[in-house]
This record gives C-alpha cells, sequence and structure tokens, in this order.
C-alpha cells in the first residue's frame, strides 16, 4: 500500500544518538553478563536479570536514564539479591563498571559520518537525545560529529509533550520537522503523533524498557530504513529542501526501505 502526501519544505532534520549515530545497548548488555557472574553464588541468571530489569525500570522515575541510574540499580539489585550480604568490595566492583561505562569510547555505527557529512551540506541538524547531561555531552564530544549540529536537546525523556516544547523553543512546524532514531517509543511515535515526519532506523539489539506493543503502532505512518547509509538518498528523493510537490512519501518500491502502517 501506498500514500501520497503533500510535503512542507523542510530546513531542519532531527537525530537521535544512542544507537542511532553510535553504539550504545551493547555496553549495558556486557555489563549485565558481568552483573550475573558477580551474584551468580545468590541466584540464577535469569532471575538476577529479571530482578535488575525490574529495579531499573523502577528508579528511572527517580533517577533517568543512563549510566548513574543504571549504576545504581546494579548496586540496589546485589544488595536485594544478596540479603545484604554482599561485601563493600563487590559493591565497589558495581562502581567501577559504572565508571567504565562512562568512559567508554564512542563508536559509531557504519555509515554514521558519512551520512550526517551529506546531509549537514543542505540541511540544519539537531540532536535530540536523553540521558544523564554530562554523559551524554562528553559522548557528543568524543564522536567527532558535535560540530555538525547546530542545536543539541538533551531531555529526560522523550514523550509527545517533550517534544512538543523543542519544536516551541525553536519554532519549528511539526510538519516540517523530521526525526530520525532507532526508538519506535522514543523517536518515533511521540513525533507521528505531532504530525511530523519519522525515520525509524533499528539497531541489531532494543532495550527492553523501549519496546512498544503491535496496538501502539495502529494507525501510525512512518518510514523505515535498514541503514542509516541509506537516508541521503531518500532524504534527495523525499525531502529535497523547498521541496512542496506530491510524492510518494513513503515508498514501498525500493527493496531496502519499508514503509510502515498498521490497519
Amino acid at each position: 500500500m501506498s500514500f501520497r502526501m503533500q510535503l512542507p519544505q523542510i530546513d531542519l532534520i532531527a537525530f537521535d544518538a544512542d544507537d542511532t549515530l553510535w553504539h550504545n545497548e551493547g555496553i549495558f548488555y556486557a555489563t549485565h553478563d558481568r552483573f550475573k557472574e558477580l551474584l551468580s553464588k545468590y541466584h540464577d541468571e535469569e532471575w538476577i536479570s529479571q530482578r535488575l530489569y525490574e529495579t531499573e525500570a523502577r528508579n528511572i522515575l527517580h533517577f533517568g536514564y543512563g549510566v548513574k541510574g543504571f549504576t545504581l540499580s546494579m548496586v540496589e539489585t546485589a544488595i536485594q539479591l544478596s540479603e545484604g550480604r554482599i561485601s563493600a568490595t563487590e559493591i565497589q566492583s558495581l562502581i567501577e563498571i559504572g565508571k567504565e561505562m562512562m568512559n567508554a569510547p564512542v563508536e559509531l555505527l557504519d555509515g554514521v559520518r558519512e551520512t550526517i557529512e551529506t546531509l549537514s551540506e543542505s540541511f540544519e541538524l539537531m540532536l535530540i537525545t536523553k540521558g544523564d547531561l554530562f554523559h551524554q555531552e562528553a559522548k557528543l564530544a568524543r564522536s567527532g560529529l558535535g560540530n555538525f549540529f547546530s542545536r543539541i536537546e538533551i531531555v529526560s525523556e522523550k514523550t509527545p509533550g517533550v517534544y512538543e516544547r523543542i519544536l516551541s523553543r525553536h519554532q519549528l512546524n511539526p510538519r516540517q520537522f523530521v526525526m530520525i532514531g532507532n526508538s519506535l517509543k522514543s523517536d518515533i511515535l511521540p513525533v507521528v503523533t505531532l504530525g511530523g515526519i519519522a525515520v525509524h532506523i533499528p539497531y541489531k539489539t532494543e532495550w527492553i524498557h523501549e519496546r512498544v506493543q503491535a496496538d501502539e503502532l495502529e494507525g501510525k505512518e512512518y518510514v523505515e530504513l535498514k541503514h542509516i547509509s541509506l537516508l541521503p538518498e531518500w532524504v534527495s528523493e523525499n525531502l529535497s529542501q523547498g521541496q512542496s510537490e506530491e510524492r510518494n512519501f513513503f515508498n514501498t518500491e525500493d527493496t531496502e526501505v519499508a514503509q510502515r502502517r498498521t490497519e
């Protein structure tokens, strides 16, 4: 099925950061494994993982997203699962693991630099990422991409209301706003709700707290690309600056591009 729509002029494209521009989730997966090994003398791995996920979900409301909150969740879970028997030395090891995560190298996804460089020649670029302010700023600096983004927003959550405030602050029309990201929950659905254009580029793994139910996608229209390197071509064909002609926006002919709309 294809859809035709009148595209407005697009002057700005926004990007998510973690697992859209650079690898992030893999660091957490590796840390999960180390955490389970540390607590293996108290419980089996499945139960340890479940309790850590539950603690992390509760603590997001208190500490927000990011490594610092995750580290505190590991400490809390370790104390609970060991019934207070975990040693100070083991607690210290969890803190050191958190520091390692904070200082981990920033590894760009394949094709990211070339894509950002190409798009920056024709469009203003914005970065919208959620998490700890200090850590996200540090990762952006280490990524070498900072100079390509003229507007940067680091937020505690990505909801329609948060996006609406960002758009208002930057005097952007939702219909002229394009968001690129790997999370359906945080990057795609809130933007679609506001009438914006959303491009989903899935990452190889999905954080459990970012998963959405199938019914949440019903009636939602967005574009899905298999790889970020396909983005410049799609933008060139669909979102050229000043373009206002009617086009087949949700491309279904290109096998590398999938139009998503559930009835």
